[in-house]
């Protein structure tokens, strides 16, 4: 298993070597400049607006910018924000809570549901509840964030007035009646995640289980007189649990980049926020940082489902 890590973790090394010059050269490339803004103020003289490229390099060649970058990520810096002129890892730290507290919580609640809904749901094929929970999994499917996010506001803050449309960044929980105010904020926005999430892993584990369910081994456990709970348990779920893992160990780097159209409709000052109004304003180093991040932490889970691969599945031997 070390071997088969220390393998995979080399093996990584220029992938993302790789990543990063795909990504350098695609926004070095894309038109636009960060000091467009200040081109347009006739109060700034081309002189400011020259020492001010010198001073942030947008002046020097596409090869010493890259060099001068990679450096940057190396001491885990990310270089600064053209913006704001905050450094880009501690805009993360700012925006991370507010993702976490929404995309977060959404992910873990779809998965809470979602897995004992498909398989109870492919258990009792064709039955009622096999049709109603389908029947939700497609709608959480198909029916885009934007579409449910409006229609959530429409309903529950615009006519019922529940709940708040604005989700107050600047809230602070120091009390319970605080706490009850983030809790009626967020209600909405998790909602509309859960609901498209848990339908696709609704769907995955029903029939990752229907697959798995007329196997010779559960028809064994079913001959030798076991219980349904544990034939379904103990040997149908952990073996349709490997095609599951690899598309929540997919998920969870979204989290990191949050979601971006939720995020924009309840104005959650997120990483999606973030990310859209940085590609905006052509702030290269905070798109650049949280492209790059978001590639290592796809590559870090997907070394991480394979590696429960191997709990799972007695079967999977890595050497």
């Amino acid at each position: 298993m070390r071997t088969y890590i220390l393998r995979r973790v080399l093996t990584a090394i220029p992938t993302l070597f790789i990543i990063s010059i795909v990504i350098f050269t695609i926004l070095a490339a894309a038109p636009g400049d960060p000091l467009s803004q200040l081109a347009l103020n006739p109060e700034v003289p081309p002189e400011v607006r020259e020492n001010l490229r010198r001073a942030l390099g947008l002046d020097d060649p596409w090869h010493i910018r890259y060099i001068k970058w990679v450096w940057s990520m190396a001491k885990g810096e990310f270089g600064y924000s053209f913006s704001s002129h905050i450094p880009v890892v501690e805009l993360v730290k700012q925006r991370l809570p507010n993702t976490l507290a929404v995309v977060g919580i959404a992910y873990l609640i779809a998965a809470l549901f979602a897995l004992p809904i498909g398989v109870l749901s492919a258990v009792r094929q064709y039955s009622f509840f096999d049709q109603a929970a389908t029947t939700f999994a497609f709608i959480g499917v198909c029916a885009p964030t934007f579409f449910t996010g409006l229609l959530f506001i429409l309903i529950f803050s615009v006519k019922l007035q529940w709940f708040p449309f604005i989700y107050d960044t600047t809230l602070k929980i120091e009390d319970f009646d605080s706490l009850l105010k983030q809790i009626k904020q967020s209600i909405m926005p998790i909602s509309v995640l859960a609901l498209f999430q848990m339908g696709q892993l609704t769907r995955f584990t029903r029939a990752s289980v229907l697959e798995n369910l007329p196997m010779d081994y559960v028809r064994t456990a079913w001959a030798k007189g076991l219980p349904e709970r544990a034939v379904v348990f103990r040997h149908v779920f952990p073996n349709s649990l490997i095609p599951v893992v690899t598309l929540i160990a997919l998920s969870i780097p979204n989290i990191f980049a949050g979601a971006i159209i939720t995020e924009q409709i309840f104005r959650v000052n997120g990483i999606g926020e973030l990310l859209i109004t940085s590609t905006l304003n052509n702030d290269t180093p905070v798109v650049m940082g949280l492209t790059f991040i978001y590639s290592v932490l796809v590559v870090l889970f997907n070394l991480v489902a394979d590696i429960i691969y191997g709990f799972l599945d007695p079967r999977i031997a890595y050497e």
